[in-house]
């Protein structure tokens, strides 16, 4: 998985105080380190990969994410809570493995006659 947050700069030079407030709550919560790219929107340069990444997904609000997942599907989130929540304090997804599998459908297998339909 690869997530990938776009912040708008503001003509000052300054980040967007929503923009500021969510970095903060990713250096506070730990997040931080599982962004694996900021671009930056900046008002100075309407040609700035922020602008492309927002006009590419037809978002009109910063700070958002984009989320791809390993499969190469992507997933817009333009609210952080919702992020944190799907995403970044989601549980890791592991598949089973084949063994355990057939462990598993071994032990349905053994089961006594009383469990069947």
């Amino acid at each position: 998985m690869r997530i990938t947050l776009v912040k708008k700069v503001l003509a000052d030079g300054q980040d967007c105080r929503k923009c500021r407030d969510v970095m903060e709550r990713l250096e506070r919560g730990g997040y931080l380190d599982r962004i694996d790219r900021i671009l930056v929107a900046d008002e100075r340069n309407p040609a700035s990969a922020g602008w492309m990444a927002a006009q590419h997904y037809g978002v009109d609000t910063a700070p958002f994410f984009v989320v791809r997942h390993d499969d190469g599907r992507e997933q817009v989130y333009r609210v952080f809570l919702a992020l944190v929540r799907d995403v970044l304090q989601a549980p890791p997804h592991t598949p089973a493995a084949p063994d355990d599998e057939v462990a598993q459908l071994k032990g349905l297998a053994n089961r006594d006659g009383l469990d069947r339909l």
